[in-house]
């Protein structure tokens, strides 16, 4: 790697010489522009556009627009004499917790290398930082720019991450937030689940670029005189899901799948499914209500009919009885004469 600044961190009263380095580098493939008939390079020239002459590197200068046509030019002497105390320096403000520190503020990443004199007091800082779990705030100017950083520690290494000002950061300004809106439990239930059976630990090297893989595979075919393989189709994004329930259940279960784990016994019911149970056994408590009433009636009906058995019963035997007792009586009568 090349150094690309150097410089001394400040600590208090230490001052620890250091080099910068950058900790990152873009692997997208890159392209020229270039004739489509003759793969000839396109040059750009630098023209300017009051008097069509082509214009040099050194006469090009930095111009702030006005507007109305107006424009104010600054040169390399404008910039020189602005106050960065922070031009060779990157000054320690303060030292804040990690968490702290929104991600959304990094910018770029820098190594730092101590020179041999400064490698003791390197160590100190770093391992200063590592032991109070803490970040140092500073302040660096880069290429003619005072920036906000942070200096943390990586692999043993002190990082310098550049990061935009407050001011760089914008707000979070959308119609949806307004709105209330909020999930039931068993969605939330569900969407834990979910999280749960995707859990694990970060390993960047397991994750790869399949765009720059494939891209890079056309140009060795084209350089090779190969034909070229047409990559595979990517899985289709599933359409929007209509039930919220149904849909986390079923990412649950690809997810145990992929796992190798064996599917889930019982799913909660969704509202939909939940529905549909409830209109099914509608019709089995009506006829459950029925049937007593129906047992009811034919007890009754029984009842009733052996009532009237009884009665009827009553009146035959009472009968009986008065004819016995009159035909006594006629017979009496008879003796008597």
């Amino acid at each position: 790697m090349r150094a690309i600044w150097k410089g001394a961190v400040s600590f208090g009263l230490v001052s620890i010489s250091v080099k910068l380095y950058s900790a990152t580098e873009e692997k997208d493939i890159r392209f020229h522009q270039v004739h489509r008939t003759d793969g000839g390079r396109i040059r750009y020239k630098r023209v300017c556009s009051l008097d069509g002459e082509e214009v040099s590197y050194d006469d090009i200068a930095k111009g702030y627009d006005l507007g109305g046509g107006e424009m104010v030019v600054l040169t390399d002497e404008d910039f020189a004499d602005l106050p960065l105390s922070t031009s060779r320096a990157i000054d320690v403000l303060e030292f804040v917790p990690a968490e702290q520190v929104d991600p959304i503020l990094y910018a770029k990443a820098y190594y730092l290398e101590p020179e041999d004199a400064a490698t003791k007091p390197y160590v100190l800082l770093r391992d200063a930082l590592v032991d109070s779990d803490r970040v140092a705030i500073v302040k660096v100017a880069l290429r003619q720019r005072e920036q906000l950083a942070t200096l943390r520690v990586r692999d043993g290494v002190l990082v310098l991450n550049t990061m935009l000002w407050p001011d760089e950061v914008r707000a979070a300004e959308f119609s949806f937030l307004d709105e209330k809106i909020s999930p039931r439990p068993a969605e939330l239930a569900m969407a834990a689940s979910l999280i749960d059976s995707m859990a694990g630990d970060f390993d960047p090297s397991q994750y790869t670029d399949n765009y720059r893989e494939a891209l890079q595979e056309v140009i060795d075919a084209k350089v090779s005189g190969r034909e070229v393989v047409a990559p595979e189709e990517p899985e289709a994004a599933p359409a929007a899901a209509v039930d919220l329930m149904a849909a986390l259940r079923a990412s649950v279960e690809r997810a145990r799948a992929a796992r190798g784990e064996p599917p889930q016994r019982q799913a909660e019911p969704t509202p939909i499914t939940s529905a549909r149970s409830a209109r099914k056994a509608a019709p089995a408590k009506k006829a459950g209500k029925a049937a007593p009433a129906k047992k009811a009636a034919k007890k009754t009906a029984k009842a009733t009919a052996a009532g009237a058995k009884a009665g009827a019963a009553g009146k035959g035997t009472a009968a009986k009885k008065g004819a016995a007792k009159k035909a006594a009586a006629a017979k009496k009568a008879r003796k008597s004469a």
